[in-house]
This record gives structure tokens, sequence and C-alpha cells, in this order.
């Protein structure tokens, strides 16, 4: 016998009741539709990613365009603040992945059960005349509750860390790991992507090649000097005279400080954080899957110098990074830039060091 229309619509109202409302997944059945069966509980074939401080000027639009990656297939949003109207305006999209809202420190565990990869864009932005070292004493306590919650209830997962400044906070969510006993240096990363995908603009432009055909080896850190792009190591192989060299690696090392100043108070740069992030995670993932050649520059635990943590290229893998290559062959205007850069690197780790440890 056919159901009848009425039936029709109540499973077609469960099932839309059932992705609107997913972590209540034990009702009644409803014409004879559980909510177990639903798709918000996430039948797609993907990855579970979760995305701390999704409300945020990188969040939004980060969030956004992880809706939009086909790899994965759950998609959690964890802010302090407006979750439910982000999650609301990006569960719309007609995209695979079924998005789920956490709003408050009560629902962050919640946020982080079972997921792949987490991205951290939270904590507050730069804002004029505001050096990164300002953000640290703000942004490095959420780093860390953040971090103790994930080696809680995620210890496996994936961190990339973006929240500024990357140089301390990837050492502040290493300290947290290892004393939980939960750090694993090859699932922990900081996104330096920004600084890469700046690289890659900045030199096309002067190149006269599409953004897409150059790819800029950047080293060190993510704030000021310790941002070393390998100019000599571009591909396609070129060569810069000396004055477009000094012209391309101050402008790469103060991108950031560009838009801010650009924004005039408004705000830092989030957009092209937000891709440059998305474009990391998409490496991140496509390694997940055991993608092949998936290399990319990372700030990491290394042993490529004497410190700790340093950024170079990484290969990506099912375990995470699974190779780190050496920096190259360098020429003296970047050896004498990486001097600099770890000058600088050495004492920001430690700050991030000391700020667990203390």
């Amino acid at each position: 016998m056919q159901p009848s229309s009425g039936e029709n619509v109540n499973q077609r109202i469960a099932r839309i009741s059932a992705h609107l409302d997913p972590p209540n997944l034990h009702m009644e059945n409803t014409a004879s539709v559980s909510r177990l069966n639903c798709r918000a509980k996430g039948a797609a074939a993907g990855f579970r990613v979760a995305v701390l401080g999704a409300a945020g000027g990188i969040g939004q639009p980060l969030a956004m365009l992880m809706k939009m990656n086909p790899l994965v297939s759950v998609l959690h949003l964890y802010d302090v603040v407006n979750t439910p109207g982000v999650t609301s305006d990006i569960s719309h999209m007609d995209t695979g992945a079924v998005v789920r809202g956490f709003l408050g420190q009560q629902q962050l565990e919640e946020a982080l059960t079972g997921v792949d990869l987490v991205i951290i864009p939270a904590g507050v932005p730069r804002k004029p005349g505001m050096t990164r070292d300002d953000l640290f004493n703000i942004n490095a306590g959420i780093v860390r509750t953040l971090s103790e919650a994930i080696a809680k209830c995620c210890p496996n997962a994936i961190v990339n860390v973006i929240s500024n400044p990357v140089n301390s906070t990837v050492p502040i969510a290493a300290e947290v790991f290892k004393k939980a006993g939960t750090f694993d240096p090859k699932k922990l990363l900081g996104v330096t992507m920004l600084d890469v995908v700046r690289a890659n603009t900045f030199v096309a432009e002067v190149l006269g090649l599409d953004p897409r055909d150059v790819n800029v080896p950047v080293v060190g850190g993510h704030a000021g000097v310790t941002i070393l792009p390998l100019l000599s190591q571009v591909k396609p192989p070129c060569s810069f005279t000396p004055k477009e060299v000094d012209y391309l690696t101050d402008r790469i090392q103060n991108g950031g400080t560009e838009v801010v100043e650009a924004k005039a108070g408004a705000g830092s740069a989030t957009l092209s954080m937000a891709y440059a992030a998305v474009k990391f995670a998409d490496a991140c993932l496509r390694g997940l899957r055991g993608d092949a050649s998936v290399v990319e520059c990372a700030f990491v635990a290394s042993q490529v110098t004497e410190l700790p943590f340093f950024a170079s290229k990484v290969r990506l893998g099912r375990t995470g990074v699974e190779e780190i290559y050496p920096l190259g062959p360098l020429n003296e205007y970047e050896r004498a830039g990486l001097e600099r850069a770890k000058k600088e690197l050495e004492s920001s780790i430690q700050k991030g060091v000391s700020f667990v440890r203390k």
C-alpha cells in the first residue's frame, strides 16, 4: 500500500527537523523516520572539522569556505558568542557538509568530540599601532583553554593554529599537550600559509605571471623579520635585482601591517587569512585522505635549525606531518635573514613555553 501524502510530508518534516537540531539524536520515530537515520548524523563521506572562533572576522569566512570543501562531511562551529546565527546562515548553503553550532564554554567539549581536524582562528585581531606581541596576553589564554579541551576530547586530531602570535601560540599548545601526555609533534601545525599566499601574489606581480603558477617557499615564523621568503628558490626559476629582493622581502614581512593600516582601525587581514587557512586545511585533509606529495610550509616542531619550532616545507599525510624538508641552498641575503629570524623566534618561542610553565 502506498503511504499517504500526509505521511510523506511528515517524513520530510522529520528530516528537516533533524538537520536543524542534530545534537539530540534520540527522539522517537515520527512517521517511521528516526533521527538516527537522518543525514544530520553526517552520513556523507569525508572528515569532521571543528572551527574554534567561528563567529569572528576570520572564523566566519573560514567556516563558509570549509562548508564548500567536498572533503568535509561534518563542520562544527564553536565560539563564545553569535554561533547560532553563523551556523544557521552557513547551514543554508547547498553543499555536502552538515553544519553544527556550539555556543560557550559549556559546549566546547561537545564541539571537539570525534573531530579529525581542529582549526583555531579564535582570539582578538591586531589593531593599528598594535604589534603581534601585544596580542600575546589575550590570545595566549584563549589558546591554552582551547588546547586543554582538545587534549581531552580529540587528542588524535590534527590541530591548525591561526591565533596570533603564532610564534608563541604554537609552543603554548605544545606545552599544554605535553602536560596532558597527548603531544604529537606531527599533528600540531602553525598556519603560516598567508605568508606564502602573499609571497606568491607579490612575486607574481613583479614577474607578470599568474600567482597560481608561482610557488615561493617562506620559512622561519609568522611575524615581521621571522618571515623569510626564499626568493632564490622561487618556482618557476627566476632571478631578481637586489632592489626587487629588498622590496619583495619587506612587503611580504609587513603584509599584515599593510592591511591593518589600509583598514584604518576597522580590522586586520581576515579575508585573505581565511582563504589561506582553508587552503592549508584542505592540504591537511588531502594528506589525511592519503594523497601523495602534499607539500606546504608550516610552523612545526622541527630540527631544521637549533630552535624547537620552525616554519619550513613539510609533507602532509595520514599522520599529519610525515616529512620536514631542509632549507636547501641559501644565498648570502637569505643566510643573514635567517640569523635575524632565529634570534627573534627564540624569544617568541620561549615566551609561549614560559606562559604555560609559570
